[in-house]
């Protein structure tokens, strides 16, 4: 399979898209090699993202994300899991959820929100701002922590993208699709009518 110059492929026969994560703008100067490879199988119910990442720091966790732009401010975000590096490098992970064209979050009114992780410098919110649905079509992947970011001679910056909100920097991404074109835009459900 020939991948384009945005590097997203046409599904193939099974309806498969495959399609690149890059390394970020900071990521270039300490781990200029990452990179991401993902591959979306469509389900009824919901889709497999299969993510296979290389070239980052050996025996680290890193945390994924789907997010709503590649770069800041990344816009709404939602936290899939880690991904954790072997002695090389390289690691592999799968998620089950809806990523897709059909991906989107909304908050149709102001509930109150649990207090988890009330401490630091991301705490939880009390409550959720109102909004309209928001598709988030790119990726993104960050440092678990700021330690783990420095131990690769990495910037040591302090993000909450992690499940106690205590992540360092954004390594890889999908900003080699239009801000307002992610990737999984182009992943057709079950059910949508593209």
């Amino acid at each position: 399979m020939t991948l384009s110059p945005l590097g997203a492929a046409p599904a193939d026969s099974d309806g498969n898209v495959t399609f690149k994560m890059v390394v970020s703008a900071a990521g270039k100067a300490c781990l200029p090699d990452a990179t991401g490879m993902v591959t979306i199988t469509p389900g009824v119910q919901a889709e497999t993202m299969d993510v296979s990442v290389q070239g980052l720091a050996p025996e680290t966790e890193f945390e994924f994300f789907v997010i709503q732009v590649p770069k800041a401010p990344f816009g709404v975000a939602w936290y899939q899991g880690s991904i954790v590096t072997d002695k090389k490098g390289r690691g592999r992970q799968q998620f089950v959820g809806r990523f897709s064209i059909e991906t989107f979050s909304t908050a149709q009114g102001s509930a109150p929100a649990p207090v988890v992780f009330g401490t630091g410098p991301f705490p939880d919110a009390n409550t959720n701002p109102v909004f309209q649905p928001v598709h988030s079509y790119h990726l993104g992947l960050w440092f678990s922590s700021p330690e783990a970011a420095q131990a690769a001679n990495c910037p040591a910056v302090s993000t909450p993208f992690s499940g106690e909100h205590t992540a360092g920097f954004q390594i890889l991404n999908t900003s080699n699709f239009p801000d307002d074109h992610g990737p999984l835009r182009d992943v057709a459900s079950a059910t949508s009518k593209k």
